[in-house]
């Protein structure tokens, strides 16, 4: 029986969930790797509070360099979030020739390529299932599953709270501050859910599975992402009267030859596409290749035990020690993250305000006569061709909605129409979501 020694850093929900499923799937476990996994130290600021799972004290310190010093442990995980100190503890671990897995998807976001790299130069790996979608397997599936396939796109919802906000508005009825309330209350939300509704979490987790996808370095700040929070109820009904639901999607595209796209933004579903049926909490990704077709997946994206197996997924990847490191196939997944395997490719990042699609626009306008005309010619002159519109019951004194969606039509024309529009002093307010075919 082999034995891989493991340095585990952060003993919060995460941590203690690895431990957890550790212990109790022991046996298990070492039936289907022939590999003990042995906890041989934890680091964590306060090693004290009780967890779920009982560990003895000899295992825990306060001390970090225990683990990563010590020439003993084979693999460390790294569980504490945020960009500083996480990073310098990963490049320290590699550094001493230490395998590393992770959850956090803001440092691989923002400095995966540095990570990688060092990763490379020192014979290492950095796995990291767990940074995308809780336990949905889709970082392996790209980087191992579907090497035969170009990926011509992938769709997802990837921010479960998010997903929890936009589907209490539409079941219960609710504007967007009371369906967060909820999500707060029942800590599915942190008190501060800024990163969740306004699409930066959704942005970070995008930009990891793009640059596997397309095999390239994709920086962060090439991303165009929009959060929810000008979503309102009325919006969510309006859509559901055309046959769509609003979702917040994380999207990667390929176009032509070396050209590729990279969003986050709120969009208008079909009510048919599977998508538009992933409720609450939940996670999902509609991915389509060239050879495989379409593929669906959907879980929990978070969550102590959907991410804790993801973590213990990567671990069954890491080599044991004097085996082969090309125990992980190094396919071309390593080469978009930073490893040597292959070439990356260069890529095109197509512009947020060169895309081409239809939108749901919706307008607070003055009800008086020529109103709907003024508005119709202003989008007439940029080229937007509105394909249906309807103008709904008077919201306050004097104040209508118009509800508008149009054909196909640039991005760039419709920003410019509302820049118009915009001026008029009959227009109060107004909303444009994008629909995703």
């Amino acid at each position: 029986m082999k034995t891989l020694n493991i340095g585990l850093i952060g003993f919060g929900t995460i941590g203690s969930g690895v431990v957890k499923v550790l212990e109790e799937k022991k046996n298990e476990l070492q039936q289907k790797t022939n590999c003990e996994f042995r906890i041989r130290a934890i680091a964590d600021k306060d090693i004290s509070s009780p967890r779920c799972v009982r560990v003895s004290k000899d295992v825990l310190t306060k001390d970090v360099h225990k683990i990563l010093d010590d020439p003993e442990i084979d693999v460390v995980i790294e569980l504490i979030g945020g960009i500083h100190p996480a990073k310098e503890f990963i490049i320290n671990a590699l550094k001493n020739k230490k395998d590393v897995i992770t959850a956090n998807k803001a440092l691989l976001a923002e400095h995966g390529e540095e990570l990688f790299k060092i990763a490379a130069e020192n014979e290492r790996e950095i796995l990291f299932e767990a940074s995308v979608c809780g336990g949905i397997p889709v970082i392996k599936t790209l980087r191992q599953n579907l090497f035969a396939d170009k990926i011509e796109s992938l769709s997802g919802i990837v921010n479960g709270t998010s997903n929890y906000i936009l589907s209490k508005m539409e079941e219960n009825d609710w504007e967007f501050e009371e369906a967060l309330a909820q999500a707060k209350r029942e800590g599915i939300a942190e008190a501060d859910a800024s990163l969740d509704t306004q699409g930066l979490d959704s942005r970070h987790k995008i930009v990891i599975l793009a640059r596997l996808i397309f095999n390239a370095n994709i920086k962060l700040e090439d991303i165009f992402y929009q959060g929810i929070e000008n979503i309102k109820l009325e919006d969510l009904r309006y859509a559901r009267e055309f046959g769509y639901t609003i979702k917040l999607l994380a999207i990667a595209k390929s176009f032509k030859e070396g050209t590729g796209g990279v969003y986050v933004y709120p969009a208008l579903i079909s009510e048919k596409h599977l998508l538009s049926k992933v409720k609450g909490a939940f996670n999902a990704l509609s991915l389509r290749g060239d050879v495989v077709g379409e593929l669906f997946f959907y879980g929990k994206g978070a969550g102590m035990l959907p991410t804790a197996s993801a973590v213990i997924s990567d671990l069954a990847q890491i080599p044991t020690p004097h085996a082969s490191r090309h125990t992980l196939i190094p396919l071309r997944a390593q080469a978009g993250t930073g490893t040597p395997h292959t070439q990356k490719t260069k890529l095109k990042i197509k512009k947020i305000d060169e895309l081409e699609k239809s939108y749901y626009i919706r307008f607070l306008a003055v009800d008086q006569p020529g109103v709907l005309a003024a508005i119709a010619k202003i989008l007439g002159e940029q080229g937007v061709s509105i394909a249906s519109v309807v103008q709904k019951e008077r919201k306050e004194k004097e104040i209508v909605p118009i509800v508008m969606m149009t054909h196909y039509a640039k991005e760039k024309s419709v920003q410019k129409a509302l820049a118009e529009i915009d001026k008029l002093p009959i227009v109060k307010e107004r909303l444009v979501v994008r629909i995703e075919e």
